[in-house]
């Protein structure tokens, strides 16, 4: 349906004041027009979708995935409208960043090509990252990002602390922010990063390096062993949190990606329509088995993390600081794209947030993390990006994969239609390694011409 239309008699779950009424929304050119009370009277003319006994609330946000066109139609079909691009290339991204308000892929707010340090974790420099060990040369990359419209700057662990300093005052210089994962990292933790001005902690990285100095994941069994990975200790842990927060830092702890490592070979997986269209051998399925094939060693290196990460979750929202909900898909084993968020909701509830907490860490204060209040709430003037259900996930977060039907930019959707739009995976395959190589000869053009 085409709107203007008013979803009638919903039970509105208002994430931006804890509290769910019965209500209807007025929905025209893609945003949310008018919210009325049950009682008020509605406009005559306009064509009305009763949903009585339904629940609505924001879209949801991925604040950490790696998008790209062949999951995208899953986000959306599991609720997600809006994902935050946590490394990868902008230009790639930006038949999705450009596509219409209604489409049936995500709004993305993104960072381009990680800054790494030599060798680089994921190999040389590419499209989807850039290895430097001279800040010279990561202020220059950080200025060719800004120019192409990264709305963040994303460094990785085995950056010096040096060349992190660099980029971090450049990014400052462009108004943009600067996330790091320093799982890796052997030489700056979060303290340091902290101190440096970088904002945002994906996967709650470097924390662990702070108590444990001598600990990344590859260490040997030796410094790994003397960790005490089941009970961490609380008290550090707050007296750390205490110290991160004076700097303003915001936490992604993206805890589905240790908690499916740590669950296997009995992973969490729904068995939905959503997850089998990434099940087949050529798909993602067959990269998640074959990598799970060696999942001890995921377990060593950033599976044993889950319960430190937890205790750093909890303990920092509960000081007052941001965190947010991310699940990093595609990445570790069996991240699936979209649902994979809802599992992150369930371990969110399962560490302390109450359900309205969770719903908050991944709609209105996600969305507000990243200065967009346009979305994640129910408001005049939002856009018209929401999820209607047929059971109230504030009494059980699980709730939240029971979705009759996804709203986009206006557009109501059914979970049939937009997974009709997944494109054949091994033709983007194709696609993106002709773009690498021509976004990596373009950038050889440019540097000779210099």
């Amino acid at each position: 349906m085409a709107d203007p239309y008013i979803l009638k008699d919903a039970q509105i779950i208002d994430v931006e004041n804890g509290r769910v009424y019965t209500g209807s929304i007025y929905i025209a050119g893609g945003v949310i027009e008018a919210l009325y009370d049950v009682d008020e009277e509605l406009p005559g003319d306009i064509e009305a979708i009763t949903l009585k006994g339904q629940f609505v609330m924001p879209g949801l946000i991925d604040m950490h995935c790696h998008i790209n066109e062949g999951i995208a139609p899953q986000f959306v079909a599991s609720g997600v409208t809006t994902v935050r691009n946590t490394a990868g290339n902008v230009l790639d991204l930006k038949k999705m960043v450009e596509a219409p308000a209604d489409a049936p892929t995500p709004r993305i707010y993104s960072a381009d090509r990680m800054i790494d340090g030599p060798p680089g974790l994921w190999g040389p420099s590419s499209s989807g990252n850039f290895v430097t060990d001279s800040p010279a040369e990561a202020r220059k990359e950080v200025r060719r990002q800004v120019t192409e419209g990264a709305d963040f700057i994303k460094v990785y662990g085995w950056l010096s602390k040096e060349v992190m300093e660099a980029v971090v005052e450049e990014a400052d210089l462009h108004g943009r922010k600067v996330s790091c994962d320093l799982l890796h990292s052997r030489e700056v933790n979060a303290l340091d990063a902290a101190k440096l001005g970088v904002t945002w902690f994906e996967h709650a990285s470097g924390f662990l390096q702070v108590l444990h100095p001598e600990w990344y994941p590859l260490a040997e069994d030796e410094v790994r062993n003397q960790i005490n990975w089941a009970e961490p200790d609380e008290e550090k842990i707050k007296k750390l949190c205490e110290e991160m927060i004076q700097y303003g830092v915001k936490l992604c702890p993206t805890l589905v990606l240790s908690d499916q490592i740590m669950q296997y070979p009995d992973y969490w997986d729904p068995k939905n329509a959503i997850t089998e269209s990434v099940r087949g051998e050529d798909r993602l399925g067959g990269h998640w088995e074959n990598l799970s094939q060696h999942n001890e060693t995921l377990r060593n290196q950033t599976g044993l993390i889950l319960e430190f990460t937890k205790k750093v979750a909890r303990t920092y929202y509960e000081l007052g600081g941001t965190v947010v909900t991310g699940t990093d898909t595609p990445a570790g084993i069996w991240g699936f794209p979209g649902m994979a968020l809802h599992r992150e909701l369930e371990l969110f509830v399962e560490v302390g947030f109450s359900e309205m907490e969770a719903l908050q860490a991944a709609t209105s204060k996600a969305a507000a993390a990243i200065d967009m209040t346009d979305r994640g709430v129910i408001k005049k003037g939002a856009v018209a990006d929401l999820v209607v259900l047929s059971n109230n996930p504030l009494d059980d977060i699980r709730n939240t994969k029971t979705i009759v039907n996804v709203i986009k930019g206006g557009r109501i959707y059914s979970e049939a239609e937009l997974l009709s739009h997944v494109p054949d995976f091994s033709k983007l395959e194709k696609e993106y390694e002709e773009f690498d190589r021509k976004f990596m000869e373009g950038l050889a053009a440019v540097e000779a011409q210099n």
